[in-house]
């Protein structure tokens, strides 16, 4: 082992633990490994900016567009409605065509833009069908990750795998529909395991109308001041039987900008405290009529300014687009912007424990919005919030709209034919859209996540540094040795189970595009250290890139909808570890089969 692969070493080291504390953004984190790699010299100018110019990282940002034009014109909303109404006399059956539509629509969509149109979709669903939303929304996360092992453009993954693979003298790159033959495979097993197996794991975690109408989702943030008329007033907590009466938990208090955190039930309360509380929006509103006190808002509110007709109340995920993301409400200054205010916070696996205008939001975060219908419909609009709310059915009767669909098949076929490469066909499916003003370059540049960019272009350059220092080869002699360990008839099937092993292991952990820029050439080398055809491992490595079901963070389709189901962490390691067992040895045995080694 040389001292260049004792530093790469520990700068993978250091990134997966950068990636799994996320002390950094994920972008932040591969913008750090790649400056400290190019910095000590160990790329050069050309290749620590190699990531920025590479085609498959300008084809994700042309597909980021594509998507873009196709939310705005609510065709996929409209189809799947309309195709469920056809199935509306059993569950199953609705279920079914449901999860496939949206596989299939993932195929050639990017995944994340599909569970942002259809979280609201699987919402209403579940209240048409009596169920409550957590039996559908990680259902849902799971069709749209199955569709995105389809095709070649179905996920960045596949796309980053390809653009390593071909650098291979000699090889041909990896088709269009090439991942059909045994990604139709995978799909037909996970949707028979979502319709069947996944809902007797997944639990009921929220009512069948909490997110539309009652929101008794728990969790939610907010303040309350106690006022002179309160009988909160020289009483405790506990003497009142606040969490008793209205299954509210006063997490602290703040007295004269003093927080106090200890024995909060034995607290005598005092007129001006600030009270921090968790729980749900109706049981704020019993508890402030009773108790007489305020709920803080970014103005106070009373009961009859609530009822009004002209506004509305709903949740709202921020999405990884907004840039609020990383600022208080008051910095962001939300209310003059989205003429709406939040009435309480939510985030999954955390008790929030300050001031609402003062919180750093997050990705993800649950915002209960209180505002004008027009105002609150303008949210989702923006592209920077996923509404969850009712979903209006009509198709959107944009300009030339059907070019939309005329795009994205164009690209595809294209491609697909070899007319073209993928990142040419894309490209000129954006420029039309453009010419005939489908999208407007402002739209264009709000719809690429740039997150997304800047975290591949950054990573694509330490790929290139595994390869250079040995790293990638010192890695696959170790794999080596353990796959000469049996028999020679069974090393091929060893040396998959052991690429598609490591692979899962470290996306449930880490960044999807992260793994599979590490692991491919890892599977590239020792393909050929071992003398086998490299094509069914490095498919291995970008099928097990993409099958985050464990954990909510592997995948951003999980962490989407890990707040609108109000999920455990470990409901997802209760549910995906089982199909990730499955698909493992599926791998092992069938890969063989479709690329023989």
């Amino acid at each position: 082992m040389t001292p260049d692969i004792i530093f790469v070493l520990g700068i993978l080291i250091l990134g997966f633990v950068l990636f799994v504390t996320e002390l950094f953004s994920i972008d932040v984190t591969a913008m750090i490994l790649l400056t400290i790699l190019f910095i000590l010299g160990y790329l050069t100018p050309s290749e620590a900016l190699s990531g920025f110019s590479n085609p498959a990282v300008i084809t994700i940002a042309f597909l980021f567009i594509i998507s873009r034009a196709l939310q705005k014109t609510r065709i996929l909303e409209y189809l799947i409605i309309r195709i469920r109404r056809l199935a509306d006399k059993s569950i199953l059956l609705g279920r079914a065509v449901y999860l496939f539509t949206i596989g299939i629509a993932s195929a050639v969509v990017n995944n994340t833009a599909i569970v942002a149109i259809f979280m609201p979709v699987s919402i209403r669903l579940a209240q048409k069908y009596k169920m409550s939303p957590s039996k559908m929304l990680i259902p849902l996360s799971y069709a749209a990750i199955l569709g995105g092992t389809l095709t070649l453009v179905g996920t960045s993954t596949n796309l980053l795998v390809n653009s390593i693979y071909i650098k291979i003298p000699n090889v041909e790159p990896m088709g269009m529909f090439e991942f059909l033959k045994y990604g139709i495979l995978l799909m037909a097993v996970g949707l028979m395991y979502i319709l069947f197996i996944a809902p007797m794991i997944l639990p009921s975690r929220t009512s069948t109308s909490s997110l539309t109408k009652s929101y008794r989702l728990g969790g939610y943030l907010t303040e309350m001041k106690v006022t002179p008329e309160s009988p909160l007033n020289g009483k405790t907590c506990l003497d009142r039987g606040i969490n008793k009466n209205y299954d509210v938990m006063v997490l602290d208090i703040l007295r004269q900008g003093k927080m106090i955190t200890n024995m909060i039930r034995l607290t005598k309360l005092q007129e001006g405290d600030i009270l921090f509380v968790r729980g749900t929006l109706e049981n704020f509103l019993r508890m402030k009529e009773v108790e007489k006190v305020t709920l803080l808002t970014d103005e106070k509110l009373t009961q009859e300014e609530l009822e009004q007709e002209d506004n509305v109340i709903v949740e709202c995920l921020i999405t990884d687009k907004s840039d609020i993301v990383g600022k208080s409400l008051l910095e962001g200054d939300f209310r003059r912007r989205f003429g709406s205010f939040i009435l309480a916070i939510r985030r999954e696996g955390t008790i929030l424990r300050k001031k609402i205008a003062h919180l750093v939001l997050n990705a993800y975060d649950t915002l209960l919005v209180y505002g004008p219908k027009n105002k609150v419909k303008r949210l989702s609009k923006t592209g920077e919030f996923i509404v969850l709310g009712e979903v209006d059915a009509e198709l959107r009767k944009q300009r030339f709209w059907w070019v939309t669909i005329v795009a994205i098949l164009g690209t595809i076929t294209l491609a697909a034919m070899g007319v073209m490469p993928i990142v040419k066909s894309a490209m000129l499916g954006v420029i039309i859209l453009l010419i005939l003003r489908i999208l407007s370059p402002q739209e264009c540049y709000q719809s690429i996540n740039w997150q997304v960019i800047v975290l591949i272009s950054a990573l694509i350059p330490v790929g290139i540094v595994i390869q250079k220092t040995g790293t990638a080869d010192w890695i696959a002699g170790f794999i080596s040795a353990a796959t000469r360990s049996v028999s020679l008839e069974w090393q091929p099937r060893m040396l998959l189970a052991l690429l598609y092993f490591m692979t899962i292991f470290l996306t449930e952990i880490s960044s999807n595009a992260a793994t599979a820029i590490i692991m491919t050439p890892i599977a590239l080398a020792v393909a050929q250290q071992m003398g086998f055809e490299p094509r069914a491992f490095v498919f291995a490595v970008a099928f097990a890139a993409s099958a985050s079901f464990i954990t909510p963070v592997g995948y951003q389709t999980n962490l989407m909808v890990y707040g609108p189901g109000g999920y455990k962490f470990s409901d997802y390691i209760k549910v995906g570890f089982p199909l990730a067992f499955i698909f493992w040895l599926m791998a092992i045995y069938f890969l063989p089969i479709f690329w023989p080694i």
